[in-house]
């Protein structure tokens, strides 16, 4: 029986791969799996960390992941976990540009948040599906079971970021009610910041996913 259930540490080799998969030209990607594996158990460690995974009757085939706080959740996995981290991203090192890339990491905070004058903490971070997801609407469910777990933690909107040329991702969220709050620049590319309130949407409501995974029979 397939499920939408709470991210735990067995889940991180197929996390990290999924992650790969999906953004394997992103900046953290691109340090391999074994520093995504390492990231994600640190995340798992904090609690501001938020993450389901889609699970079908033999492995996982889809994540979401977000948080209550991000920069505070970032602090607490880096510093909780900065030995293995360094050392995977040291080996996982292709460039010198991928270096000097990891340079910018903390502007993203600035960049998204305080530049643009958001004022909100809960955020949705990553997400990746396997073609075998398709049609499903998989990613509808998942970002449900997110947004109404932020909505019953007493959270009132989530805040989003995207690539301003990701056609489909920035469809989708229009189409959940989100609304953009302007463009930034992160490394090197144009990012658009959107955020969603929650009492706008009729597609959120507040419920706890974590205590009560989503299963088909729940639809």
């Amino acid at each position: 029986m397939a499920s939408i259930r709470p991210m735990k540490q067995s889940d991180v080799h197929r996390v990290a791969y999924l992650h790969s998969e999906a953004m394997g030209e992103s900046l953290w990607a691109q340090l391999g799996e074994r520093f995504l594996r390492n990231l994600y158990r640190g995340l798992l460690k904090t609690p501001q960390f938020v993450g389901f995974v889609y699970e079908d009757a033999t492995q996982i085939e889809g994540f979401i992941a977000g948080s209550t706080e991000t920069k505070a959740m970032m602090r607490r996995a880096l510093l909780s976990n900065l030995p293995r981290l360094t050392l995977s991203g040291i080996l996982g090192l292709r460039s010198w540009s991928v270096a000097q890339k990891l340079l910018e990491t903390s502007n993203y905070f600035r960049n998204s948040s305080e530049e643009l004058r958001i004022d909100i903490p809960a955020e949705s971070l990553f997400c990746s599906f396997t073609v075998a997801t398709r049609g499903k609407r998989i990613s509808g469910h998942i970002n449900k079971v997110l947004f109404d777990t932020l909505c019953a933690m007493g959270h009132p909107a989530v805040k989003i970021t995207t690539e301003a040329n990701n056609e489909g991702a920035n469809r989708q969220l229009l189409s959940w009610g989100f609304e953009s709050q302007g463009r930034f620049v992160f490394y090197g590319k144009e990012m658009l910041c959107y955020t969603l309130l929650f009492s706008n949407s009729d597609r959120v409501s507040a419920r706890d996913w974590r205590t009560n995974p989503w299963t088909k029979e729940g639809e």
